[in-house]
């Protein structure tokens, strides 16, 4: 029994200058935010503030990466793995509408 292979689209590429841009900074904050976050709590409070916004914040964070994910790439390719930058140029080329 032959079964189709549904066609995998690649990961769009802004072109635009502002468009890349804009996915270079949701990647960064989907990659490192979680890290900003507990430093700038460390620095303002003390290390037990931030121990609990790191904990929290790797919660939110990977909430926040998993709706983007869902919006963004197409039903059938959602099972592949794709990095933070990767999921970044998808939500920035399909949902924000940069056009490609």
């Amino acid at each position: 029994m032959k079964t189709d292979i549904p066609m995998i689209e690649p990961t769009p590429e802004p072109r635009k200058p502002f468009c890349r841009f804009l996915a270079v900074l949701v990647g960064g904050f989907l990659s490192y935010g979680v890290y900003l976050l507990a430093m700038t709590a460390w620095y303002f409070y003390d290390w037990f503030h931030a121990a609990a916004f790191l904990l929290l914040g790797f919660v939110v964070i990977g909430i926040l990466r998993a709706k983007i994910r869902n919006i963004s790439i197409p039903p059938a390719q959602q099972e592949y793995a794709y990095t933070d930058h990767a999921i970044a140029k998808w939500f920035i080329v399909r949902r924000m509408l940069c056009e490609m």
